[in-house]
């Protein structure tokens, strides 16, 4: 998974690996290879404007990069949060995964903790609004929020990032500034039409929640990469070097053991197809937003000869992939 702002290396310190600014908890599948202290809310907190989120002065369109300026220093005790632009789409519920466009700022310099990620051409930063997946002061951010809505939080750095506040050299009670461009909502699963199986490959049950369940044939494995469709998509197409976003599990095919999921992280992830292993990059390419698809990848479209970590030389892997969402 892609990761270009210098607030994450502080962030995986904690155990808080993130995409950007908001943070979940694991990689893709990569050609190499924890919660925050507030609970996560059951109903939308909405949490309330305050003179001190008020005095932060923003400029610039909706989803392109903001101009932040406010007085430093910032003097922060309570999470304020005043909406700038209330967009007219869909609400942005507790659980939900959206899209965001964020940038995070440090209340007594005024100068940006990182860069800011998810404006203009960049893909927008897949978050749950969930306090034991993403940062609490995004979630804050975002929460019963329709799409197309950009608010202000100011908040200490611990309200803001919970116990990873130490690692980006901030005091438990500075002042943090965050901004949040909801840009849209996210699927947590594929929506296209179901495509009859294809005979040879393992057997695919969904749950409720359309996480799949994967059984493994009593036969050899073949030995090049096959990938057939379980759902046909009606979206755009994934180009070579698109950054996806998807929901996906691996199994093994010696003894159908999971070693990777993101739905047993609870949210869906996004990287660039050139930054996983052959055999997934090939599932991907040319596939159609919406669709899912299962591949075989043996050895010489995965982790090779050496393997890794418990997926050894001589397996092949099983990926089952819904793809979610596209982006240049």
């Amino acid at each position: 998974m892609r990761r270009s702002l210098s607030l994450t290396t502080a962030l995986i310190v904690t155990g808080l690996a993130v995409t950007g600014l908001a943070a979940c908890s694991s990689s893709s599948p990569s050609a190499s290879s924890s919660a925050t202290a507030t609970p996560a809310a059951a109903t939308c907190q909405n949490t309330k404007p305050g003179s001190v989120s008020d005095s932060v002065k923003v400029t610039g369109a909706f989803h392109q990069e903001p101009k932040v300026a406010f007085a430093t220093p910032l003097k922060v005790t309570d999470t304020e949060r005043t909406v700038l632009i209330t967009g007219t789409g869909e609400k942005a519920k507790p659980g939900a995964t959206v899209g965001l466009a964020l940038a995070a700022y440090d209340g007594t310099t005024g100068k940006a903790l990182a860069a800011g990620e998810g404006f203009g051409t960049q893909p927008p930063v897949s978050a749950t609004l969930d306090d034991k997946k993403y940062l609490p002061g995004f979630v804050r951010a975002a929460e019963c929020l329709p799409i197309g809505s950009r608010s202000v939080v100011t908040a200490t750095a611990e309200q803001a990032f919970g116990t990873a506040y130490s690692q980006l050299n901030l005091s438990k009670d500075a002042p943090v500034v965050l901004l949040a461009d909801v840009v849209s909502i996210v699927p947590t699963k594929a929506d296209g039409a179901p495509v009859a199986p294809t005979a040879g490959f393992p057997t695919v049950k969904l749950s409720k929640t359309g996480e799949p369940m994967v059984t493994i044939p009593k036969a050899d494995p073949p030995k090049e990469t096959r990938i057939a469709q379980l759902k046909k998509g009606s979206g755009e197409t994934v180009l070579p070097g698109d950054t996806v976003t998807v929901q996906y599990k691996g199994v093994l095919w010696r003894n159908g053991q999971m070693f990777d999921s993101s739905w047993s992280r609870g949210a869906p992830t996004s990287f660039q197809t050139t930054q996983v292993v052959k055999g997934f990059q090939k599932a991907l390419e040319g596939q159609t937003v919406g669709s899912q698809v299962i591949a075989i990848v043996p050895p010489a479209d995965g982790y090779g000869s050496k393997g890794q970590g418990e997926i050894k030389g001589t397996d092949t892997m099983v990926f089952v992939v819904d793809i979610l969402g596209t982006t240049r």
